[in-house]
C-alpha cells in the first residue's frame, strides 16, 4: 500500500551522484570524472580527494569536455562528464551527437540542476527539453532517478553499463524513499499495484505521484504507481501490463510534455493498447524564477494536479 511508503530522510539527488561515483571508483579503476568548472555543485569533492589523478577540470568549455571524454573511452576509460543539465545537453548537443552517440562511445553524461525545481536560477538554467533531446539520439540510454538512494545506485550501475548514458538529477533536498530497493537499468519500479488508474512518473515527480496515489487510495481508488526511472530503453512490458489492468493513465514529469516521458508512454499505448492518457508536465513553455514548490504549483506539477488528472482520465474510460 502506498500509505506504507514513508521518507527515511531528505537529501538532494546530486549528492547521490557524488556518493555513487566515489563508491564505484573504489572498485573500478577506469572511472574518470570531468567537470566544466562545477566540481562543488556536482558533489565531486570526495571523488577528487580519493582520485586526484582521475579528475579533469575542463573549465567553462563544455564542448571540449565532451570531446575529451570521447577520446578517453578509446583508451578504455569510463568518463563521467559533469555540469548543469542545460549545459550538458543544449550547449553541447552537436558534440554529443557526433562524438559520442554516432560512434557509440562509452561516455556517461551526468547532469544536475534539471527542471523547475532548480528554482530561483530561472528559465535560462531550468532546462525542460533535455529528456527529449537525449532520448532522440540513437543508442543513448536516458535515466532519471527519483531520490538520493536511487541516484547513487544508478550512478554505480551506469559505470558497468556499456554505451552512452544520460543521467539526469537535481539540486533540491528531496524525500528519500527507495532505500534497499533494487535498481536495474531499463526495469520499471512498481510502488503499488492497482486496477483503476496507472500513474507513470520519473525523477522528483515520483514522490509527488506517490503523494497523489495516497490521496486517491483514501478515496477508494485503486492506483498503480510506477517509477519509470529509465526513459530509454523503456520497460514496455511493464507499461503494457499496467495499461491492460487499468485502461487509463497519467504521466508525470518535470519536463515539457512535448518529447518527454509522456510521449514515450503514449507511443507504447498507441501501438499496443490505446487508452486515455492525461499528461502532467510543463506545456510548451519556459520556466521562471521562484522556489521549487511555487514553480511546481504554478506550472501544474503539484500533488493536487496529479489527483485531478487521475480523476479526469478515469472518467474518460
Amino acid at each position: 500500500m502506498l500509505k506504507d511508503i514513508q521518507p527515511t530522510g531528505q537529501k538532494d539527488t546530486r549528492s547521490g551522484f557524488g556518493d555513487g561515483i566515489a563508491a564505484i571508483a573504489r572498485t573500478n579503476p577506469n572511472v574518470v570524472a570531468l567537470t566544466a568548472d562545477l566540481a562543488g555543485s556536482l558533489k565531486l569533492n570526495q571523488f577528487i580527494k580519493e582520485n586526484p589523478d582521475r579528475f579533469i577540470q575542463c573549465g567553462i568549455a563544455e564542448a571540449n569536455m565532451i570531446g575529451v571524454a570521447a577520446g578517453l573511452t578509446i583508451g578504455g576509460k569510463i568518463p563521467f562528464t559533469t555540469t548543469f543539465a542545460n549545459f550538458s545537453t543544449g550547449r553541447v548537443y552537436d558534440q554529443i551527437r557526433q562524438s559520442v552517440a554516432y560512434s557509440g562511445k562509452n561516455v556517461k553524461i551526468c547532469a544536475s540542476h534539471a527542471g523547475l525545481t532548480l528554482g530561483e536560477d530561472g528559465a535560462t538554467h531550468q532546462i525542460l527539453e533535455d529528456i527529449g533531446l537525449m532520448k532522440m539520439l540513437p543508442g543513448m540510454t536516458v535515466i532519471v532517478p527519483c531520490d538520493y538512494e536511487q541516484t547513487k545506485a544508478a550512478t554505480m550501475a551506469v559505470a558497468e553499463y556499456e554505451g552512452p548514458v544520460y543521467l539526469r538529477f537535481g539540486r533540491p533536498v528531496w524525500p528519500i524513499f527507495t532505500g534497499g530497493m533494487p535498481f536495474e537499468i531499463g526495469k520499471a519500479q512498481i510502488f503499488s499495484e492497482g486496477t483503476d488508474v496507472s500513474i507513470f512518473a520519473c525523477g522528483h515527480m515520483v514522490w509527488k505521484a506517490i503523494e497523489a496515489g495516497k490521496e486517491l487510495e483514501a478515496k477508494g481508488i485503486s492506483v498503480e504507481v510506477i517509477n519509470i526511472h529509465t526513459i530509454k530503453p523503456l520497460d514496455e512490458a511493464a507499461v503494457i501490463a499496467s495499461l491492460k489492468k487499468t485502461k487509463c493513465a497519467v504521466t508525470v514529469e518535470e519536463h515539457n510534455v512535448l518529447g518527454g516521458l509522456g510521449d514515450s508512454i503514449a507511443q507504447v499505448a498507441a501501438r499496443h493498447i490505446p487508452v486515455p492518457i492525461e499528461f502532467i508536465g510543463t506545456n510548451d513553455t519556459f520556466g521562471e524564477s521562484g522556489t521549487p514548490t511555487q514553480l511546481l504549483e504554478k506550472y501544474g506539477l503539484a500533488t493536487p494536479n496529479i489527483v485531478a488528472a487521475a480523476e479526469k482520465v478515469m472518467a474518460r474510460k
